[in-house]
C-alpha cells in the first residue's frame, strides 16, 4: 500500500480521546445515511446517528459502537465528537440487552406519556451495541 493516502482521525468522547491516528478511510452513519470518508473529502459537518464506526488503518478494519455525535471533515483531518464510543470488548452485553428490553417495552406501551423519539434512540443504541458484540463473538 505504498500509494495509500492517509489522513488524521480523532475521535473524542466526554471521558477520553477514543482514537487518534492516521487512517486510510472512515465509515460512519449520519442522520442522512452512511458515509465513507477518504483524504481530500469535501469539507463538511454532519450529525452522527447510532451505528458502527469503521476505521480503515493499514489494511485492517477496526470497528466500534458510535452512539451519537458530530463529525467535522476537513481535507487532511476528520474529527468526531462522540457522545459515546466503545470498542467491542468494552460493551456490557447484559446492560445493552436490558436497555433494549426497556426501550421496546416503552415503545410497545407508548400512549403519549413517554418521549417516543427518546425511546427509539435508546433502542437504536442498544441494537448497535448488541450487533457489534455479536459480530465479535462477545455474546
Amino acid at each position: 500500500m505504498a500509494d495509500t493516502r492517509l489522513f488524521k482521525l480523532q475521535v473524542i468522547s466526554p471521558d477520553r480521546i477514543f482514537y487518534d491516528g492516521e487512517v486510510d478511510m472512515v465509515e460512519v452513519r449520519t442522520t442522512e445515511g452512511e458515509m465513507g470518508i477518504y483524504e481530500d473529502h469535501i469539507p463538511l459537518t454532519a450529525i452522527l446517528a447510532p451505528g458502527i464506526l469503521r476505521i480503515h488503518e493499514n489494511g485492517e478494519v477496526k470497528e466500534a459502537a458510535l452512539l451519537d455525535g458530530f463529525i467535522e471533515i476537513q481535507k487532511k483531518k476528520v474529527t468526531i465528537l462522540a457522545e459515546s464510543c466503545e470498542w467491542p470488548d468494552e460493551i456490557d452485553v447484559n446492560r445493552a440487552e436490558e436497555a433494549k428490553i426497556r426501550a421496546e417495552r416503552r415503545l410497545k406501551g407508548a400512549d403519549g406519556e413517554i418521549n417516543e423519539m427518546r425511546a427509539e434512540l435508546a433502542l437504536r443504541r442498544s441494537l448497535t451495541r448488541l450487533s457489534l458484540a455479536e459480530k465479535n463473538h462477545k455474546m
